[in-house]
């Protein structure tokens, strides 16, 4: 694919065309989780900074100046992106790791009392409905991921859709609950 062809697909993607979208993640996927994964030395953190990357640059994308190269925009949003990830693990693994020396671990039982079962019930209604709220393209998919338990496989057969597809839109869906989640706990 020459430049001329590529700046195209971005237009075409500013404007929401999905082909679009899945060609330039199809194009850039290699090198972008290649990149991750030399940083982390874990395919499973890898991907899933890359997926998040690519999620955050098309998010973006009506900010990418077409006179710059588009790999090299992707590489600093991932670099970014990892940037952000440790510096967040590390604040919080210092913030819990004062609380491992000053309070004993108890041992509790397994068994939820009635008022867990009650909250969790309580949460698990919230979830549900926030769910309802959604798209039915984001409730198919959670429903399929989390209640069905399919593979991304199974539901790349069972939509028709490229499996980088279903990631980013998976993504997507998990970063909209999470938002509605987090406005009803402020």
């Amino acid at each position: 694919m020459d430049s001329q062809e590529e700046l195209e697909l971005i237009l075409r993607a500013k404007t929401q065309d999905q082909n679009a979208y899945n060609l330039l993640f199809d194009r850039y996927w290699n090198s972008i989780y290649s990149f991750l994964y030399q940083r982390t030395s874990n395919p499973n953190v890898a991907e899933e900074l890359a997926i998040e990357s690519f999620a955050k640059a098309f998010d973006r994308l009506e900010h990418f100046d077409e006179r710059l190269p588009f790999g090299s925009w992707l590489i600093t949003i991932a670099r970014n992106h990892h940037i952000d990830r440790y510096r967040k693990s590390k604040q919080q693994h210092e913030k819990y790791k004062d609380l491992d020396t000053t309070f004993p671990l108890e041992v509790s039982s397994n068994v939820p009392s009635p008022e867990e079962l009650m909250i969790a019930d309580q949460n698990l209604d919230a979830l549900l409905e926030h769910i309802k709220s959604m798209k039915k393209e984001f409730r198919t998919l959670l429903r399929m991921r989390y209640f069905e338990d399919l593979s991304l496989k199974e539901i790349e057969a069972l939509l028709e859709e490229p499996q980088t597809t279903i990631r980013v839109k998976l993504f997507r869906a998990k970063k909209v609950l999470a938002n509605l989640l987090n406005r009803d706990a402020n």
